[in-house]
């Protein structure tokens, strides 16, 4: 497959691979992996994350609570913070190698064999960073629903909502799986300049005014 603008493209996957991995990083401290809204006190929200807990006040801002203990949070949260450190570093290794890989980048331009080894090292790590932080997200959103929609809970009992954490770590999961495919995308493809082309095209319009000129009586 011969691809005229490869460096856009691989550009334009090390900068979406980027954006996912900040959106990563976002999500892993963000405090708002749940919510909760008291119908006694309609003026305080509560969200929970995977460090802190925290209200928040109409008038008195936000105020937030670190857990005391890592044993004492729940599975999904404490397998959640261990999957997160792995996006993020999984992430940013993918950077780094993919990074050295682009062809826009001179050094090592004589060793293209290993370019293209290390841009998909970095593609294949954006996708292990994306999954990593799509499953951890997506467990404790399933979590949530199914706590919310428990039949044996009493309906006085205030129920955890969905918080915004989760969507930007899904928006950070497709990122980075998005990222790493464009880059994986490109190390099959033949780079062909637009330079060359023209000189193709030129070429052959002179082999058809060749072959006019011989074919004439």
């Amino acid at each position: 497959m011969a691809l005229v603008y490869r460096p856009v493209v691989q550009l334009s996957g090390i900068l979406l691979s980027l954006l996912g991995w900040v959106l990563s990083c976002l999500t892993t401290y963000l405090p708002q992996w749940k919510n909760l809204n008291l119908e006694l006190n309609e003026l305080e929200i509560w969200t929970m994350g995977l460090w802190q807990a925290c209200v928040v006040q109409e008038e008195g801002g936000m105020q937030c609570k670190d857990f005391d203990s890592f044993l004492a949070l729940p599975p999904e949260l404490r397998i959640s913070r261990i999957l997160m450190f792995f996006s993020n570093g999984l992430g940013l290794l993918g950077l780094l190698f993919s990074g050295f890989g682009l062809d826009c980048l001179k050094i090592g331009e004589r060793q293209q064999d290993h370019k293209k080894r290390l841009l998909l090292l970095g593609g294949m790590l954006f996708w292990m960073s994306g999954i990593t932080a799509i499953v951890p997200v997506s467990w404790v959103a399933h979590s949530t629903v199914q706590e919310f929609w428990d039949e044996n809970i009493p309906d006085i009992v205030p129920r955890w909502d969905l918080g915004e954490a989760l969507f930007v770590g899904w928006l950070a999961g497709f990122c980075l799986i998005l990222g790493g495919s464009l880059l994986n995308c490109t190390i099959c493809s033949t780079e062909l300049h637009p330079s060359s082309v023209r000189y193709a095209v030129t070429e052959q319009q002179d082999q058809c005014q060749h072959l006019e000129t011989e074919t004439r009586p």
